[in-house]
């Protein structure tokens, strides 16, 4: 099938592209560049454009006989987001409907949203699973919910159906080492610690003093890998006649920011330097997906299930270029 991927040269949209073009699709990015990297998709045909140019987004799905679309493209800076809710409405909700009104002119029936966790806010039941209701407790975590909305009422009255895949933290790099997180400004735990243990710099550990066994946050990590992986089989589902769904993605298993730190220090032989500093407002004790019904629906199985395994490639990667796609 023929893929418009949108948001292609980020972190996860790359890894995605990947897997596609390894189960046999033809994949076309889309991407402004602004937080996304040529490097990333190199050999790939890469439109760039921006999610709001309509005219330039329906040329694009004409040209190329788009049948579907994979839907990355956003801001996703939870605190940029409260900073700035205007940026983010207007990108994530207004992005994601010039992208779907293209989708509608051009007949594209199969749409892969690339959702949040954020969605659900602060549950108090572990783990999370899709009935929980969708309270979201920033502007970032409301563009996701917003444009979820959109894709179920568009499916109700087009000939169109989508898979909302709700993510929790994304994790990791390829294991073949050549792409990977790089974020200006990085904002991922993984990444920090690894940063810390190799130029130095003391991480902050925001908080311990949480309803947790040793006070630090709990988080539910999934290998990048893994999220591609769920893309392909939520794209070939649509194909096969699946209806319009959302799907959790996470290993179902969470681990302390503490525990985090311990695990990295095993797998590069190094310490890592941190304090701890005051909780961020608006950061929940403990977040852990429930994904039984990915598993059950999709046929998703996660690969790397162990957290070490998961800091092993993100380690290849960052040791082999501390600059990122710049080297």
């Amino acid at each position: 099938m023929r893929v418009l991927v949108t948001g292609g040269a980020g972190y996860i949209g790359s890894h995605t592209v990947r897997r596609l073009l390894e189960a046999g699709h033809e994949v076309i990015v889309y991407d402004n560049l602004s937080r996304g990297h040529r490097e990333a998709v190199a050999g790939v045909p890469l439109v760039e454009g921006d999610i709001l140019d309509g005219e330039l987004l329906r040329s694009t799905l004409a040209r190329y006989g788009c049948r579907s679309i994979l839907h990355f493209a956003a801001l996703s800076l939870v605190g940029e987001s409260v900073r700035d809710p205007q940026a983010y409405y207007l990108n994530n909700v207004g992005g994601g409907l010039t992208l779907l009104q293209a989708a509608l002119h051009c007949g594209v029936p199969y749409f892969v949203f690339s959702s949040s966790a954020a969605v659900y806010g602060e549950p108090h039941e572990m783990p999370i699973r899709e009935d929980f209701p969708l309270e979201p407790a920033n502007p970032y975590g409301e563009t996701k919910m917003v444009l979820e909305k959109a894709l179920a009422s568009y499916s109700r009255a087009y000939n169109f159906r989508a898979i909302s895949l709700r993510y929790f933290n994304a994790a990791g790099a390829s294991p073949a080492g050549d792409i990977g997180e790089d974020h200006d400004p990085e904002t991922h735990l993984i990444p920090l610690v690894l940063r810390a243990i190799m130029t130095g710099e003391e991480l902050t550990v925001f908080g311990d003093d949480y309803p947790t066994p040793d006070g630090t946050a709990v988080r539910d990590y999934i290998h990048v890998d893994d999220l591609a992986a769920a893309h392909v089989l939520a794209l070939e589902a649509l194909e096969q006649g699946n209806p319009t769904a959302a799907y959790n993605l996470g290993t179902g298993r969470g681990y302390s920011v503490l525990q985090v730190i311990r695990a990295a220090e095993k797998v590069t032989g190094k310490k890592v330097p941190y304090r701890v500093g005051p909780r961020r407002p608006g950061d929940p004790a403990v977040l852990v997906a429930s994904a039984e019904k990915a598993i059950a629906e999709l046929g998703w199985q996660p690969r790397f299930t162990e957290l070490e395994d998961i800091i092993a490639t993100a380690w290849q990667w960052h040791r082999s270029r501390p600059r990122g796609f710049k080297g």
